[in-house]
């Protein structure tokens, strides 16, 4: 897989309704679906939210090729979880070869925790691919507010998730300008056994390591420059304000939520 094609932290404009959906109303979406998913018990179930889903991404007009790559990372925790379900669940043995055995409970519940983690992992990036970083801290910033009360650094928090968020795809174009310099150099990555492998990252990381922290103390620097305090007296460029449709979206959470929890109840 090439670092390229991880698209995390990334963000696509666009013009689209979920592109004009409130930072806030987005970010609770998320959390109801995500909520959603956990509920999910059988395929009727799986099967509404899944559909959500893919109308949502439809809605985002952004290319699905997109949100493949994005899957690419975690392909070997997806494939590690289908085979430790399809193997270790006990129920009606459908073929079995010494120790391992393959049962009709294994095959479904195999799927239904392949086809949970793909919709956790789209919902995110469907979230971080419409929404800015600017705007999805500012988002929740103001969903936490209410924890300034209690003394907990709302702003700090959003902060860092912001800076956090806004240099994955610097760190990663930045791995990849390291790694191509060094295989120029002959450097060589891919023969060995994993101890000779792991070695070879050490020039990797190094100059990874140096540059990252030099990036953290320019970004310091220029934030002490235009006198940044924290949250104190602080004011916002851009002022959230729920519309319409963000009040629809937050409705058809919720009722997605308890359209769940009534067919989980009914064992669908």
């Amino acid at each position: 897989m090439a670092l390229k094609d991880i698209t995390l932290g990334q963000y696509f404009p666009g013009t689209s309704l979920i592109h004009r959906f409130d930072p806030r109303s987005k970010i609770l979406f998320t959390l109801f679906f995500i909520t959603a998913i956990f509920l999910c018990k059988n395929l009727v179930s799986y099967g509404l939210t899944l559909v959500v889903l893919l109308v949502f991404v439809a809605l985002s007009r952004i290319q699905p090729k997109v949100f493949l790559k994005g899957m690419k990372p975690v392909i070997f925790i997806i494939i590690c979880t289908a085979v430790l379900n399809l193997f270790y669940t006990s129920g009606t043995v459908l073929w079995h070869f010494g120790f391992l055995k393959i049962t009709e409970e294994g095959l479904w519940r195999a799927g239904f925790m392949v086809l949970r983690i793909l919709m956790l992992i789209v919902c995110t990036l469907l979230l971080t691919y419409t929404t800015s970083p600017i705007l999805l801290t500012d988002g929740l910033e103001r969903l936490l507010r209410p924890l300034k009360k209690v003394h907990f650094p709302v702003h700090e928090l959003s902060m860092m998730m912001s800076i956090a968020l806004r240099f994955i795809p610097t760190l990663i174009q930045e791995t990849d300008k390291i790694i191509s310099a060094q295989k120029a150099r002959g450097a060589d990555f891919d023969s060995g056994n994993l101890i000779q492998k792991a070695k070879a990252l050490i020039p990797i990381l190094i100059p990874l390591f140096i540059s990252s922290f030099r990036r953290a103390e320019e970004l310091a620097i220029a934030m002490e420059c235009r006198c940044y305090h924290g949250d104190e007296g602080r004011t916002s460029l851009r002022q959230l304000t729920m519309a319409g449709r963000d009040w629809g979206l937050l409705l058809f959470s919720a009722a997605l939520c308890a359209g769940v929890v009534v067919l989980r109840f009914f064992g669908l």
